[in-house]
Protein backbone atom coordinates (compact mmCIF):
# COMPACT_ATOMS: atom_id res chain seq x y z
CA UNK A 1 0.00 0.00 0.00
CA UNK A 2 2.89 2.37 0.73
CA UNK A 3 4.36 1.70 -2.71
CA UNK A 4 0.96 2.08 -4.38
CA UNK A 5 0.32 5.42 -2.64
CA UNK A 6 3.95 6.50 -2.98
CA UNK A 7 4.24 7.05 0.78
CA UNK A 8 7.34 6.26 2.82
CA UNK A 9 6.74 3.55 5.43
CA UNK A 10 8.37 5.59 8.23
CA UNK A 11 5.54 8.14 7.93
CA UNK A 12 2.95 5.42 8.47
CA UNK A 13 4.79 4.02 11.52
CA UNK A 14 5.12 7.52 12.96
CA UNK A 15 1.39 8.16 12.82
CA UNK A 16 0.55 4.70 14.21
CA UNK A 17 2.87 5.18 17.18
CA UNK A 18 1.51 8.68 17.73
CA UNK A 19 -2.05 7.34 17.91
CA UNK A 20 -1.00 4.66 20.41
CA UNK A 21 0.84 7.16 22.64
CA UNK A 22 -2.01 9.67 22.59
CA UNK A 23 -4.68 7.05 23.11
CA UNK A 24 -5.66 7.02 26.80
CA UNK A 25 -7.08 3.51 26.45
CA UNK A 26 -3.63 2.24 25.48
CA UNK A 27 -2.17 3.48 28.77
CA UNK A 28 -5.18 2.14 30.67
CA UNK A 29 -4.76 -1.27 29.05
CA UNK A 30 -1.11 -1.43 30.02
CA UNK A 31 -1.96 -0.38 33.59
CA UNK A 32 -4.61 -3.10 33.83
CA UNK A 33 -2.09 -5.64 32.55
CA UNK A 34 0.43 -4.60 35.22
CA UNK A 35 -2.17 -4.80 38.01
CA UNK A 36 -3.33 -8.19 36.79
CA UNK A 37 0.19 -9.63 36.58
CA UNK A 38 1.14 -8.19 39.98
CA UNK A 39 -1.90 -9.95 41.43
CA UNK A 40 -0.44 -13.22 40.16
CA UNK A 41 -3.31 -13.47 37.69
CA UNK A 42 -5.85 -13.53 40.53
CA UNK A 43 -7.71 -10.20 40.43
CA UNK A 44 -10.98 -9.85 38.56
CA UNK A 45 -12.61 -6.64 37.36
CA UNK A 46 -13.85 -5.64 40.84
CA UNK A 47 -10.41 -5.59 42.48
CA UNK A 48 -8.71 -4.16 39.42
CA UNK A 49 -11.22 -1.29 39.54
CA UNK A 50 -10.26 -0.61 43.17
CA UNK A 51 -6.56 -0.58 42.28
CA UNK A 52 -7.20 1.74 39.33
CA UNK A 53 -9.07 4.14 41.62
CA UNK A 54 -5.98 4.37 43.81
CA UNK A 55 -4.08 5.48 40.70
CA UNK A 56 -6.67 8.11 39.81
CA UNK A 57 -8.60 6.19 37.13
CA UNK A 58 -12.40 6.14 37.08
CA UNK A 59 -13.30 3.16 34.91
CA UNK A 60 -16.40 0.98 34.88
CA UNK A 61 -16.15 -2.75 35.55
CA UNK A 62 -17.72 -3.38 32.14
CA UNK A 63 -14.86 -1.57 30.41
CA UNK A 64 -12.27 -3.35 32.55
CA UNK A 65 -13.86 -6.71 31.73
CA UNK A 66 -13.82 -5.87 28.02
CA UNK A 67 -10.14 -4.90 28.12
CA UNK A 68 -9.32 -8.06 30.07
CA UNK A 69 -11.18 -10.18 27.54
CA UNK A 70 -9.48 -8.47 24.60
CA UNK A 71 -6.07 -9.12 26.15
CA UNK A 72 -6.78 -12.68 27.35
CA UNK A 73 -6.40 -11.75 31.01
CA UNK A 74 -8.18 -14.72 32.57
CA UNK A 75 -8.34 -14.84 36.35
CA UNK A 76 -7.37 -18.03 38.15
CA UNK A 77 -10.84 -17.96 39.69
CA UNK A 78 -12.44 -18.98 36.43
CA UNK A 79 -10.95 -22.47 36.87
CA UNK A 80 -13.32 -25.09 38.29
CA UNK A 81 -12.62 -26.03 41.90
CA UNK A 82 -13.00 -29.27 43.79
CA UNK A 83 -13.88 -29.91 47.41
CA UNK A 84 -11.73 -31.36 50.13
CA UNK A 85 -12.48 -34.82 51.48
CA UNK A 86 -14.70 -35.08 54.54
CA UNK A 87 -12.98 -34.96 57.90
CA UNK A 88 -13.33 -37.04 61.04
CA UNK A 89 -15.16 -35.36 63.89
CA UNK A 90 -15.16 -35.91 67.61
CA UNK A 91 -17.86 -35.44 70.21
CA UNK A 92 -16.06 -32.83 72.34
CA UNK A 93 -18.32 -30.77 74.61
CA UNK A 94 -16.40 -27.57 73.82
CA UNK A 95 -18.85 -24.89 72.69
CA UNK A 96 -18.86 -22.79 69.54
CA UNK A 97 -18.12 -19.50 71.29
CA UNK A 98 -17.48 -17.48 68.15
CA UNK A 99 -20.92 -18.40 66.75
CA UNK A 100 -20.16 -17.06 63.24
CA UNK A 101 -19.44 -13.54 64.55
CA UNK A 102 -16.36 -13.01 62.41
CA UNK A 103 -16.37 -9.24 61.87
CA UNK A 104 -15.45 -6.27 64.07
CA UNK A 105 -12.96 -8.21 66.15
CA UNK A 106 -10.04 -6.61 67.96
CA UNK A 107 -6.39 -7.34 67.30
CA UNK A 108 -5.67 -11.01 68.02
CA UNK A 109 -9.00 -11.34 69.81
CA UNK A 110 -9.93 -14.36 67.67
CA UNK A 111 -7.61 -16.56 65.62
CA UNK A 112 -9.21 -19.16 63.35
CA UNK A 113 -7.54 -22.14 61.74
CA UNK A 114 -8.09 -24.95 59.28
CA UNK A 115 -6.17 -27.51 57.21
CA UNK A 116 -6.01 -28.05 53.47
CA UNK A 117 -4.21 -30.52 51.26
CA UNK A 118 -1.66 -30.13 48.46
CA UNK A 119 -0.08 -32.58 46.05
CA UNK A 120 3.68 -32.85 46.52
CA UNK A 121 5.38 -35.23 44.11
CA UNK A 122 3.24 -38.35 44.16
CA UNK A 123 1.79 -37.96 47.66
CA UNK A 124 -0.51 -35.65 49.60
CA UNK A 125 0.90 -33.08 52.01
CA UNK A 126 -0.98 -30.63 54.22
CA UNK A 127 -0.98 -26.93 55.09
CA UNK A 128 -2.25 -25.34 58.31
CA UNK A 129 -3.11 -21.62 58.46
CA UNK A 130 -3.76 -19.33 61.42
CA UNK A 131 -5.83 -16.23 60.54
CA UNK A 132 -6.45 -13.17 62.70
CA UNK A 133 -10.08 -12.13 62.24
CA UNK A 134 -9.12 -8.53 62.95
CA UNK A 135 -7.45 -7.96 59.57
CA UNK A 136 -7.58 -11.40 57.88
CA UNK A 137 -3.80 -11.66 58.17
CA UNK A 138 -2.17 -15.09 58.07
CA UNK A 139 -0.18 -14.86 61.29
CA UNK A 140 1.09 -18.44 61.39
CA UNK A 141 1.34 -21.43 59.09
CA UNK A 142 2.97 -24.81 58.64
CA UNK A 143 3.22 -27.54 56.04
CA UNK A 144 4.08 -31.20 56.32
CA UNK A 145 3.49 -34.75 55.23
CA UNK A 146 1.17 -35.71 58.09
CA UNK A 147 -2.29 -34.41 58.94
CA UNK A 148 -1.92 -34.44 62.72
CA UNK A 149 -1.62 -32.30 65.84
CA UNK A 150 2.10 -31.76 65.23
CA UNK A 151 1.21 -29.71 62.15
CA UNK A 152 -1.09 -27.50 64.26
CA UNK A 153 1.56 -27.21 66.96
CA UNK A 154 4.15 -26.06 64.44
CA UNK A 155 1.79 -23.36 63.08
CA UNK A 156 1.04 -22.10 66.59
CA UNK A 157 4.67 -22.01 67.67
CA UNK A 158 5.63 -20.25 64.41
CA UNK A 159 3.03 -17.52 64.97
CA UNK A 160 4.57 -14.10 64.21
CA UNK A 161 2.86 -12.53 67.23
CA UNK A 162 3.05 -13.53 70.88
CA UNK A 163 0.59 -16.32 71.69
CA UNK A 164 -0.06 -14.58 75.00
CA UNK A 165 -1.96 -11.88 73.13
CA UNK A 166 -4.43 -14.30 71.50
CA UNK A 167 -7.74 -14.45 73.37
CA UNK A 168 -9.66 -17.17 71.50
CA UNK A 169 -8.65 -19.99 69.15
CA UNK A 170 -11.37 -21.37 66.86
CA UNK A 171 -11.27 -24.42 64.59
CA UNK A 172 -13.40 -27.32 63.41
CA UNK A 173 -13.80 -30.54 65.39
CA UNK A 174 -11.14 -32.50 63.54
CA UNK A 175 -9.08 -34.77 65.79
CA UNK A 176 -5.99 -32.86 64.70
CA UNK A 177 -7.24 -29.81 66.62
CA UNK A 178 -9.07 -31.26 69.59
CA UNK A 179 -6.47 -33.32 71.44
CA UNK A 180 -4.19 -33.25 74.46
CA UNK A 181 -1.20 -31.65 72.70
CA UNK A 182 -3.16 -28.64 71.43
CA UNK A 183 -5.03 -28.37 74.74
CA UNK A 184 -1.72 -28.08 76.60
CA UNK A 185 -0.46 -25.33 74.30
CA UNK A 186 -3.66 -23.32 74.64
CA UNK A 187 -3.71 -23.77 78.41
CA UNK A 188 -0.07 -22.70 78.70
CA UNK A 189 -0.78 -19.41 76.93
CA UNK A 190 -4.25 -19.03 78.49
CA UNK A 191 -6.06 -19.09 75.15
CA UNK A 192 -9.75 -19.91 75.24
CA UNK A 193 -10.99 -22.68 72.94
CA UNK A 194 -13.91 -22.63 70.49
CA UNK A 195 -15.00 -25.44 68.16
CA UNK A 196 -17.40 -25.43 65.21
CA UNK A 197 -20.54 -27.51 65.43
CA UNK A 198 -20.22 -31.02 64.08
CA UNK A 199 -20.03 -31.14 60.28
CA UNK A 200 -20.87 -27.44 59.82
CA UNK A 201 -18.27 -25.62 57.63
CA UNK A 202 -20.10 -22.28 57.93
CA UNK A 203 -19.01 -22.06 61.57
CA UNK A 204 -15.44 -21.65 60.32
CA UNK A 205 -16.26 -19.73 57.15
CA UNK A 206 -13.25 -17.39 57.20
CA UNK A 207 -10.80 -20.29 57.33
CA UNK A 208 -12.74 -22.12 54.63
CA UNK A 209 -12.66 -19.02 52.41
CA UNK A 210 -8.95 -18.47 53.01
CA UNK A 211 -8.21 -22.07 52.09
CA UNK A 212 -10.16 -21.62 48.86
CA UNK A 213 -8.06 -18.56 48.07
CA UNK A 214 -4.88 -20.51 48.86
CA UNK A 215 -5.91 -23.34 46.55
CA UNK A 216 -6.97 -21.09 43.67
CA UNK A 217 -4.11 -18.62 43.80
CA UNK A 218 -1.25 -20.81 44.99
CA UNK A 219 -1.77 -24.57 45.08
CA UNK A 220 -3.49 -25.00 41.71
CA UNK A 221 -0.99 -22.71 39.97
CA UNK A 222 2.14 -24.65 40.93
CA UNK A 223 3.69 -28.10 40.79
CA UNK A 224 5.64 -29.09 43.88
CA UNK A 225 8.36 -31.70 43.53
CA UNK A 226 9.21 -31.88 47.24
CA UNK A 227 8.27 -30.47 50.64
CA UNK A 228 11.19 -28.02 50.66
CA UNK A 229 9.93 -26.41 47.45
CA UNK A 230 6.42 -26.16 48.89
CA UNK A 231 7.68 -24.52 52.08
CA UNK A 232 9.81 -21.97 50.22
CA UNK A 233 7.08 -20.98 47.78
CA UNK A 234 4.41 -20.96 50.51
CA UNK A 235 6.48 -18.50 52.52
CA UNK A 236 6.78 -16.21 49.50
CA UNK A 237 3.05 -16.42 48.73
CA UNK A 238 1.98 -15.65 52.32
CA UNK A 239 4.30 -12.64 52.40
CA UNK A 240 2.58 -11.35 49.24
CA UNK A 241 -0.85 -12.26 50.65
CA UNK A 242 -0.28 -10.26 53.84
CA UNK A 243 1.59 -7.29 52.41
CA UNK A 244 0.21 -6.72 48.93
CA UNK A 245 -3.02 -8.62 48.20
CA UNK A 246 -6.10 -6.43 48.71
CA UNK A 247 -9.09 -7.91 50.57
CA UNK A 248 -12.68 -6.80 50.07
CA UNK A 249 -13.62 -7.57 53.69
CA UNK A 250 -11.22 -4.89 54.99
CA UNK A 251 -11.89 -2.17 52.43
CA UNK A 252 -9.73 -3.33 49.54
CA UNK A 253 -6.36 -2.89 51.23
CA UNK A 254 -3.82 -5.45 52.42
CA UNK A 255 -3.90 -6.93 55.96
CA UNK A 256 -0.61 -5.24 56.88
CA UNK A 257 -1.82 -1.90 55.53
CA UNK A 258 -5.03 -2.29 57.55
CA UNK A 259 -3.03 -2.96 60.71
CA UNK A 260 -0.76 0.01 60.03
CA UNK A 261 -3.64 2.39 59.35
CA UNK A 262 -5.32 1.40 62.60
CA UNK A 263 -2.27 2.25 64.71
CA UNK A 264 -1.41 -1.14 66.10
CA UNK A 265 2.30 -0.53 66.69
CA UNK A 266 1.84 -1.63 70.30
CA UNK A 267 1.73 -5.27 69.17
CA UNK A 268 5.24 -6.62 69.31
CA UNK A 269 6.61 -9.45 67.23
CA UNK A 270 7.91 -12.56 68.98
Amino acid sequence: MCKFLNIHRSIVYYHINRIIVNNPNSKLTETIKVIFRNSRNNYGSRKIKKELQKLGYQVSRRKISRIMKENALISNYTVAQFRVHSNKYNESKTKNIIDRKFDKRDNLEVVVSDLTYVRVGKSWNYICLLIDLYNREIIGYSSGKNKDSKLIEKALLNCKYSLKKIKLFHSDRGNEYDNKLIDEILETFEIERSLSRKGNPYDNAVSEATNKILKTEFIYQNNFENLEQLQDELQEYISWYNNERIHSSIGYISPIEYRRLNNNSKFCLV
